[in-house]
């Protein structure tokens, strides 16, 4: 369960398709419900949500009507990144609007070899747009898609500067030494690891838990992991995420995980990708399910039944 201090496993949720390529709110709405009833919290529009295929619009309008629909917006992190500056204070000025005051911000994407001056001119502006004192920042630290890393000696500045709004990070780098090093240099900083995997190592140096692929298909095991790694079933449970997450990361990950939901719901409209990303191959999916069958992996209609 996401705890009122903003501590848990929170799903990039996956956005499935119609036929048309427009978002399928219904198994949108569905498949939120599910997380948050299964402890999860909702990083929507993120990475593995498709959310740079998504237009602004787009993002919002499926943000409305999540919430319209009564989920909580306290248990909601959306992605509001984006290259402009003016669509990032967009997004996140209509999140804010609707009670999401916590958002995961990428930093401008498309532009390489961005000086740490730079990219801390880019956060203060959006944040001087918003001008508004709720706002919660967690900066989304993933080098190897963005291209721009997020430095040490930018986190400091924000810090020292934006008090109370620059809060977290969710590091995707995959390099234990830069998250280590953040947890100590940073006590104060929400740090959230991109893979459940780092979960035992990093809750006692502080991290607040996980924001990970994985959660989208695994959301209970990875959720009591993470309240539950010190207990005497910490380390099994460890054991048991770290089988599946190591089978996931293995294929393209954002086709990886609709095939599962497919599988699990017997709903084969979920395998749907948008352009330009494309699904799994007839003999990788079957491999995939195969081997997550083979570890006793439950799928998600065995929770469901359960």
């Amino acid at each position: 369960m996401v705890s009122a201090d903003f501590t848990g496993a929170f799903a990039p949720v996956v956005t499935p398709f119609a036929a048309d390529a427009t978002p399928d709110f219904e198994r949108f709405l569905a498949h939120c419900r599910w997380l948050i009833d299964e402890g999860a919290g909702l990083a929507v529009f993120g990475t593995n949500s498709e959310a740079n295929s998504l237009a602004g619009a787009e993002r919002m309008e499926l943000l409305d009507r999540l919430l319209d629909a009564g989920l909580p917006a306290g248990r909601f992190l959306p992605g509001t990144g984006a290259s402009s500056i003016t669509e990032t204070v967009q997004l996140t000025r209509h999140a804010l609007g609707r009670g999401c005051a916590r958002v995961l911000m990428l930093p401008p994407f498309f532009y390489k070899d961005i000086t740490d001056d730079g990219l801390y001119s880019f956060y203060a502006d959006v944040i001087e747009r918003v001008g508004d004192a709720r706002l919660k920042v967690y900066l989304y630290h993933i080098p190897a898609l963005s291209g721009v890393p997020i430095t040490h000696p930018v986190i400091e500045r924000l810090l020292r500067d934006y008090p109370g709004t620059v809060v977290g990070i969710k590091d995707s780098s995959g390099d234990w030494d830069n998250l280590q090093a953040m947890l100590t240099r940073f006590p104060t900083l929400q740090v959230f690891p991109a893979s459940e995997s780092f979960i035992s190592r990093t809750r006692p140096l502080g991290a607040r838990g996980c924001i990970s692929a994985t959660v989208n298909i695994n959301p209970r095991r990875i959720a009591r992991l993470v309240n539950e790694w010190d207990a005497p079933q910490g380390k099994a449970l460890q054991a048991e995420v770290d089988q599946v997450r190591k089978i996931m990361q293995s294929y393209p990950m954002i086709a990886a995980l609709k095939e599962v939901l497919a599988v699990g719901l017997d709903d084969a409209e979920w395998r749907r990708v948008r352009a330009p990303l494309v699904g799994l191959s007839r003999a990788a999916a079957d491999t995939l399910i195969g081997s997550l069958r083979q570890c006793g992996f439950a799928l998600r209609e065995a929770a469901l039944s359960a």
